[in-house]
């Protein structure tokens, strides 16, 4: 197989990971100045950018103003087994399992919790039969698959008269995806996925009927300091108006705000989702011209416009052992990496061997324009070294 010669150009910025994601376009240290540096999070002035990045999410992400929004430690993470802790037992639980996070939380509830759980499952890249969702269950579920680039297209499988809470790890959804917030009880999202924020903080939004069952269970284990959501038998409304449990970065804050005022600045949630849609689509439309490369989401009604997860197809490559497809996808990201063109696009460790490239809306479309050729020279590189 002959080789291509370099692309000639190159993308502006080459930051494709998908976690953490690309900084908001035009970003720069001095956005962070007015940062409340050396003071105490709990003095006014700390308080008041706490609760004005809990503000901020609410107008950005368009969430009910009847649901309550905090900010957690332990990024996503630490936001969804905050929720997984404090509510789970009153009823029967079912979780979807569909790629890494999502087995995640089903070792969460089933072998520390130890709470009788019903695990649907799929394979990287499809999703399980949401026709199998119970409303009389706690549903645990990823809506975006970060690992595996597959999402749920909406909420049509969560009944609106359910009798069990829907918790649901939305990190990298949210600003991207069209979240049906009547259907969701609990959201979890972490500052460095969709806006490209620092990592280390989470955030938890509790709808009225989740905070209700906080108030009336007492789960029978141990809570650490840090998931407790509750004073005396009430829900501590401190939590969720700038007293965080632990110390947050007040750096990582203001970076925060200042992802929330350029996403508003620039029309707000609408135009966060039609980014990250136009470039999945500048994505689709290479994979639809180049025969060597496929997605892990082969049903486009379920494919993320965020993680794009995508596979080697070409026989050549298909033909090798498992370990041997493995190492290609990895050479064509180190490849390009030494290049300096994208960085970090290697697919997730316990996913099948591919490239997983960050499509959120901080990253820019003519940087993902610009990717597609150096992506087919690496591959073609690659290919004419195999025997």
């Amino acid at each position: 197989m002959s080789t291509l010669a370099k692309p000639a150009m190159r993308p502006a910025r080459a930051e494709f990971s998908s976690g953490p994601c690309a900084k908001r376009p035009g970003w720069s240290p001095e956005n962070l100045r007015s940062a409340v540096v050396g003071r105490s999070h709990r003095s006014k002035p700390g308080k008041a950018r706490l609760k004005a990045a809990i503000d901020q999410t609410r107008q950005v992400l368009q969430v009910p103003d009847d649901y309550l929004i905090g900010i957690t430690p332990a990024s996503d993470t630490g936001a969804v087994e905050m929720a997984l802790w404090s509510l789970l037992g009153p009823l029967p639980v079912q979780l979807l399992a569909f790629e890494s996070f999502g087995k995640d939380w089903v070792t969460d509830v089933v072998k520390q919790l130890k709470v009788p759980a019903e695990v649907l499952d799929a394979p990287y890249g499809r999703l399980p039969d949401l026709a199998k969702v119970r409303p009389d269950a706690d549903l645990i579920f990823t809506w975006n698959g970060t690992t595996s680039g597959v999402r749920v297209p909406n909420a049509d499988f969560i009944a609106a008269d359910r009798q069990g809470l829907t918790i649901c790890d939305a990190t990298s959804a949210c600003f991207a995806q069209a979240l049906d917030w009547a259907k969701l009880d609990v959201v979890t999202f972490s500052w460095q996925k969709a806006l490209g924020g620092e990592g280390g903080h989470g955030m938890l939004i509790l709808s009225p009927r989740a905070v209700a069952r906080l108030e009336s269970y007492d789960p029978p284990w141990p809570l650490p300091k840090i998931f407790r959501m509750k004073k005396g038998a009430k829900a501590n409304l401190e939590i969720f108006e700038g007293s965080t449990i632990n110390t947050p970065s007040m750096l990582c804050v203001e970076d925060y705000l200042d992802a929330l005022k350029w996403a508003a600045s620039i029309g707000g949630l609408a135009e966060l989702q039609r980014r990250a849609d136009a470039n999945l689509q500048a994505l689709e439309e290479w994979v639809e011209k180049t025969p060597w490369i496929g997605f892990l989401a082969e049903d486009p009604a379920v494919r993320s416009n965020t993680s794009v997860c995508l596979k080697v197809v070409a026989p050549e490559v298909t033909a090798l052992p498992a370990e041997d497809q493995a190492a290609f996808a990895g050479k064509i990201a180190s490849l390009l990496e030494k290049e300096g063109v994208a960085l970090d696009i290697g697919g997730y460790r316990d996913a099948p061997p591919g490239l997983r490239i960050w499509c959120g809306a901080t990253v820019d479309l003519d940087d993902l324009r610009a990717l597609t050729p150096w992506l087919d020279w690496a591959y073609a590189t690659l290919a004419a070294e195999l025997p």
